[in-house]
């Protein structure tokens, strides 16, 4: 499985950083970390099945993250931003879509403009 190389050399990646990180201000190095990320670094470039039960409860912990902060990313992004908008639609009384009814006998829209040609369209 090649994802089994990739995932230890993400994690390699990501426990030598936590080791380095106190180095930064002047702390000590963290060899726990450091153990860790040259163990996921072998493991990764043998492209071990030891990780391969890491690499899917990695994913599935993915999935989950997916499932629980998609829809409340677009629940914030819908009532911090849609919704404001509309409301200050709805004050200045604008109709963007033309939803209000109308005692026409069409919907249609007549163009005003000329006739444009296909050419040079951008």
């Amino acid at each position: 499985m090649s994802t089994n190389k990739s995932f230890g050399i993400v994690f390699f990646i990501v426990f030598i950083i936590i080791a380095l990180y106190p180095l930064l201000n002047q702390g000590n190095l963290r060899i726990w970390s450091l153990i860790i990320s040259f163990l996921f670094l072998i493991l990764g470039l043998l492209n071990s099945k030891i990780l391969t039960p890491f690499n899917k409860l990695w994913f599935k912990f993915g999935i989950i993250l997916g499932k629980v902060f998609s829809p409340l990313i677009m629940g914030i992004i819908f009532f911090f931003v849609i919704t404001p908008i509309a409301l200050l639609m709805k004050v200045m009384k604008k109709d963007l879509l033309n939803l209000k009814f109308n005692s026409k006998k069409t919907y249609w829209i007549e163009r005003t403009d000329s006739e444009s040609s296909m050419k040079n369209q951008f």
